[in-house]
């Protein structure tokens, strides 16, 4: 599919120019008028040559306001405005509390993130398990904070003020880390229930749905039968089903299966997180997995969301066998220093680094333990002939020294896939990341270049340089597409009365830059970003403004 071009681009604007969104007469009072630029309305159709006016906060006009007044312009000429992106897929919550400025997904043109993905979600949690939360966030970001229930946490939330909006899934790791506790148990018919109503309860407090981690304990102890109950309570709420599957590797096309038939017997829309396929014997996969969602889709609701590099990042817990992961931190640190269980241990850790192709094409990329932070951006392997060890040795090591908080970053897809799954038209666009920054309480490591490139990369690699996909079906996937499947009617389009979620790029040099050695850079090409109708990116510069909002579920 051909994208915009420079050429392409000023054709498009003339033709724009002779139809225009909506007139409208002059002497309308705007907040803001973004001015002759080329606005892309998130629909997936070409862009219109046009000006866009807000007023207290919201979509006003579209059209011709050339004779229309406003107290603020931003002028948009050889520029594309669009809406604001929504990440479909994040990870941040406490970052807001720590940094309210959302650095890293601000400077994207991120407006809106979804979070409490992969089964964790910073509630529910019973007594004990928040005393030891809010206790590492005062020992960590000097935070006094005390919630236990969603409620609690939008609340402590609302008070700090932050740059974007942001809305929340309830992750089932927590319900029944909560319900059933931690361990590889089935759940009862009364504990059945409680996460039920623990589900319901957070809902109707405002979370959009249920994701699962199903390869992280303590989620992962839960069989197909009883997530089909736990997320059958949803159906009456319309809310969604999102899913890190069983599996991402050998089994992955299980996985699928597993994922579709959970929410075709509940009867709701089910999100596949970063949908790919791990190591090279299973790259042959992605076809078929591509055609089993495009299937499935005929009979029920499904999407899918991936970020666009060829590495995914975890912790590196997950090379101990799902058995070791059983319990409390020190539970798992135990099973390490007992000689036979190590043994097995270290026997599955070595198989899963041979199956991605060998502990080299596993980077550390953030440990607590401050005197292992010179090993971070090392591969496992390199790490470990430093202190001349054995690759597993040394993984141990880490994870005993930070207590199980150890970051890595694995190199495992293939990037002819990732052309396909970006250009499946039921594929968004999601971070998989945390809000960072490049300064402060969240420098910190080498995470993930996708926590500061995602949605700049995919314009400007994936769109104009390599044409994987048009530009205006690029933004459709960070806009109107999540704004649906969250079932948003007021976000990712552009519709006078939406909210005034806008961001204004530069189609031309739009690009990442955050790298696997750098991570902490900003991309370039994001001129402006609004946020609820409020400038906050300016010339490609935070204003420090901070009009981010809660979304919560309506019901």
């Amino acid at each position: 599919m051909k994208t915009i071009g420079r050429r392409d681009f000023v054709r498009i604007s003339a033709l724009g120019s002779m139809g225009l969104v909506m007139g409208c007469s002059g002497g309308r009072n705007f907040d803001v008028i973004i001015r002759n630029g080329l606005l892309l309305d998130g629909s997936g159709s070409l862009g219109v040559s046009s000006d866009l006016g807000i007023r207290n906060g919201k979509i006003a006009a579209m059209g011709d306001l050339s004779r229309a007044s406003s107290l603020r312009n931003v002028n948009a000429s050889n520029k594309v405005v669009c809406p604001g992106f929504i990440d479909i897929h994040s990870h941040t919550d406490t970052e807001l509390l720590v940094n309210g400025n959302a650095e890293s997904k601000i400077h994207q043109g991120v407006t809106t993130e979804v979070s409490g993905n992969c089964g964790s979600s910073p509630f529910p949690f019973s007594s004990d398990r928040a005393r030891e939360y809010h206790t590492d966030l005062n020992e960590e970001y000097n935070l006094e904070t005390s919630w236990e229930d969603l409620d609690g946490f939008f609340t402590t939330l609302e008070a700090s003020k932050f740059s974007i909006n942001y809305a929340t899934l309830t992750g089932q790791g927590n319900l029944r880390a909560k319900v059933v506790g931690r361990n590889d148990i089935p759940a009862t018919t009364d504990q059945m229930r409680a996460m039920q109503a623990l589900l319901v309860k957070s809902v109707e407090q405002g979370s959009f749905g249920l994701s699962t981690g199903l390869e992280y304990a303590p989620g992962s102890y839960a069989d197909t039968e009883e997530l089909i109950a736990l997320t059958s309570v949803l159906k009456p709420f319309d809310a969604m089903y999102a899913t890190h599957m069983r599996n991402e590797d050998d089994s992955v096309e299980e996985a699928i299966e597993e994922a579709l038939r959970i929410g075709r017997e509940a009867g709701v829309f089910t999100q596949i997180s970063h949908l790919k396929a791990c190591n090279k014997n299973n790259w042959h996969k992605v076809d078929h997995m591509l055609e089993m969602i495009q299937r499935a889709r005929a009979n029920q609701p499904v999407l899918a969301d991936r970020y666009p590099y060829d590495a995914w990042g975890t912790g590196l817990s997950a090379f101990l066998p799902l058995w070791a992961r059983q319990g409390e931190t020190d539970e798992v640190l135990a099973r390490l220093q007992d000689n036979e269980t190590l043994r097995k241990i270290e026997a599955y850790s070595n198989s899963r680094a041979e199956r991605i192709g060998g502990w080299d094409r596993v980077m550390i990329s953030s440990c607590s333990n401050d005197s292992d932070k010179n090993c971070e951006g090392l591969s496992v392997l390199d790490g470990a002939r430093e202190r001349n060890m054995e690759p597993f040795a040394f993984a141990r090591e880490l994870l005993m020294n930070s207590r199980n908080q150890v970051s890595v970053v694995g190199f495992a897809m293939d990037e002819a896939n990732l052309h396909k799954v970006l250009a499946a038209d039921f594929v968004m666009i999601g971070s998989d990341g945390n809000a960072s920054a490049p300064y402060g309480a969240l420098a910190t490591g080498k995470p993930h270049p996708r926590y500061y490139g995602t949605f700049p990369r995919v314009l400007g690699k994936y769109s104009r340089d390599e044409q994987v996909l048009s530009l205006a079906s690029s933004i459709q996937k960070m806009t109107s597409l999540p704004a649906q499947a969250l079932g948003l009617n007021n976000r990712g389009s552009f519709k006078v009365g939406n909210q005034a979620d806008v961001v204004v790029f530069d189609p031309q040099t739009v690009i990442d830059k955050a790298t696997f050695a750098d991570p902490h850079q900003f991309p370039v090409g994001i001129d402006y970003v609004l946020v609820n109708g409020v400038v906050t990116i300016e010339n490609g510069t935070h204003t420090g403004a901070r009009a981010g909002q809660i979304i919560r579920k309506q019901v």
